[in-house]
């Protein structure tokens, strides 16, 4: 499905965005990641091409436009086009409502929701000629909260709703766009969850980043061209689960 696809993935070189990178890249895809960790990046672009396969990491920060439109440029340098985007990067600082600083609130927004603008207004240049598919990684804090989350859950509504104004802009071109709200999506020590953790979920198990990496491929894939400015949530049923105490 993915032979000869070229895939954008921001926030590449850790969590869920490094088990995408690793499965577009085994589906055959040519993959450019980017990501502000180049320790990790280098050694998983290293890990995956030295077993045959077709990645580039950047080191970028996605939150900085000029940085955005220099690394764009480099891509377009080797590949012309690209196919598909997947905007996952973003930072989850959850600070007390009553400290938090101007200056902490603006970089969680730029971070979180303004990088998803500037990859999206690029990437989109290098799919207005044969389309594409961007896919954004919101979250299920869009619709539900804790509490001392308001500027990580102000960025993750505003990627649902950036999503389907993007949809609505891009159609023209044959771009689809549609995001992904992830629930608990365990992505380093699975085996040590509780029994608790995962019967609390309708599944009756905590997510994997495999769940969200077979989701991007859904939304990539150029046959499911009627899914466009919608929100996927996969959360294990959590957010339909009513929840009082007796």
């Amino acid at each position: 499905m993915m032979e000869d696809k070229v895939v954008c993935i921001t926030g590449g070189a850790k969590g869920i965005g490094r088990t995408l990178v690793k499965n577009f890249a085994k589906k055959g895809a040519s993959v450019e990641f980017l990501d502000k960790n180049r320790e990790d990046g280098k050694e998983l672009e290293n890990a995956l091409n030295s077993k045959g396969f077709s990645t580039r990491f950047h080191e970028v920060d996605v939150s900085s436009h000029e940085d955005v439109k220099e690394v764009f440029s480099t891509i377009k340098k080797h590949h012309q086009e690209i196919d598909v985007l997947i905007n996952n990067a973003g930072i989850s600082n959850f600070i007390s409502f009553w400290d938090m600083s101007p200056k902490e609130w603006n970089e969680i927004l730029s971070s979180n929701l303004s990088s998803v603008f500037y990859c999206s207004q690029e990437a989109a240049r290098l799919m207005k000629r044969k389309g594409g598919s961007i896919i954004n990684m919101a979250s299920t804090r869009a619709a539900m909260s804790e509490p001392n989350t308001e500027a990580y859950s102000a960025t993750k509504g505003g990627i649902v709703s950036l999503t389907h104004s993007l949809g609505i802009t891009l159609s023209e071109y044959g771009i689809r766009v549609n995001s992904i709200s992830p629930g608990w999506i365990e992505t380093e020590n699975y085996s040590s969850l509780r029994e608790i953790d995962h019967l609390q979920h309708p599944s009756k198990r905590v997510g994997k980043p495999e769940d969200i990496a077979r989701a991007c491929f859904f939304l990539a894939d150029p046959e499911n061209d009627f899914i466009t400015c919608e929100n996927l949530v996969i959360d294990g049923g959590m957010t339909r689960k009513m929840i009082y105490k007796h």
